[in-house]
């Protein structure tokens, strides 16, 4: 099962209405695709507008694409910018506040998938009017659920240049650590490392020539593309996905990836459930290897006893 979401089909629609100002959502992975695992949408909070502060009884982690939203993790303020991404725990107090000059743009990814009636699962305790506000020091310990990844830090290449010890940045460690291989690089965001349990946040990018063979995991997954276009497969279906395409694959779903292009692909990708430690991924290829190696063993050996 999978699902593809076109960028001029997605409707934003006024969301918590009693309870915020100029904020929109649109869901993007629900139940009605036919996901059970995760709830994924696109935000959009207007200059001025708020969000009151809640807890949820799912986690919640976000990716901002545009615009410098703060938000109150926790009775504390932090204004963000594009790049920012972090996690919001189960019942932790949040909410909201927009820019003093545009419009802020980010995706968010629930895991329980939240039901479908919100005051089941959300609860809204307060205004979010006196918190201490300050930009975003991903370098604070304090700050161990957020992260910011800059635009650069998915090329192989400026990691070989390393960081000044003053740098804006963490410090060199896994939290700065670029997985390439066969001509895409992983960048992870939100996990277990930020304090995520129930699913995961990363940053793709395919070089031209890249290419994910078919395959299927024991999770869901989502894919919104951010720059440049890719081939994808999925249930024997081809697509061309380009930015703000939505692409969903269920558990069980062969799915692959074709850069065909001159130039890079960048998506932000989820999961849900975490990867498992071991066989999360399941390659077509590799199976259908063993089918031939086998049938090729058993025709030798009939025709030896002919």
């Amino acid at each position: 099962m999978h699902h593809v979401r076109r960028a001029h089909d997605i409707r934003l629609e006024p969301a918590y209405d009693d309870n915020s100002s100029r904020f929109a959502r649109c869901s993007l992975v629900d139940s009605a695709v036919g996901s059970v695992h995760m709830g994924l949408g696109l935000c959009v909070l207007d200059r001025d507008g708020a969000v009151d502060i809640h807890v949820h009884s799912f986690e919640e982690s976000f990716f901002v694409l545009e615009g410098e939203p703060t938000l109150i993790l926790d009775s504390q303020g932090h204004r963000l910018k594009p790049g920012a991404c972090g996690l919001i725990p189960v019942g932790v107090p949040h909410g909201w506040i927009g820019s003093p000059t545009g419009t802020a743009r980010w995706i968010d990814m629930l895991a329980p998938q939240p039901r479908v009636n919100d005051a089941d699962d959300t609860f809204f305790v307060g205004r979010p009017d006196h918190a201490e506000v300050s930009d975003l020091d991903v370098r604070d310990p304090r700050s161990r659920h957020l992260f910011r990844m800059a635009h650069h830090d998915i090329v192989l290449d400026h990691l070989k240049t390393g960081a000044g010890v003053n740098d804006p940045t963490v410090s060199a460690s896994m939290a700065t650590a670029l997985l390439a291989y066969s001509g895409i690089a992983v960048k992870m965001l939100v996990d277990q490392r930020l304090g995520a349990e129930l699913s995961t946040m990363f940053m793709v990018e395919y070089q031209p020539g890249g290419v994910a063979h078919p395959h299927d995991h024991p999770l869901e997954e989502s894919y919104f593309i951010l720059d440049g276009e890719v081939e994808a497969v999925a249930d024997n279906e081809r697509y061309v996905l380009r930015p703000g395409d939505l692409f969903w694959t269920g558990v069980g779903c062969i799915h692959a990836f074709y850069n065909t292009s001159g130039r890079t692909v960048r998506w932000l990708e989820t999961q849900s459930p975490q990867l498992p430690a071991r066989y999360g991924y399941r390659f077509k290829r590799d199976w259908d290897y063993l089918k031939n190696k086998l049938a090729s063993t058993v025709a030798v050996r009939v025709g030896l006893k002919a």
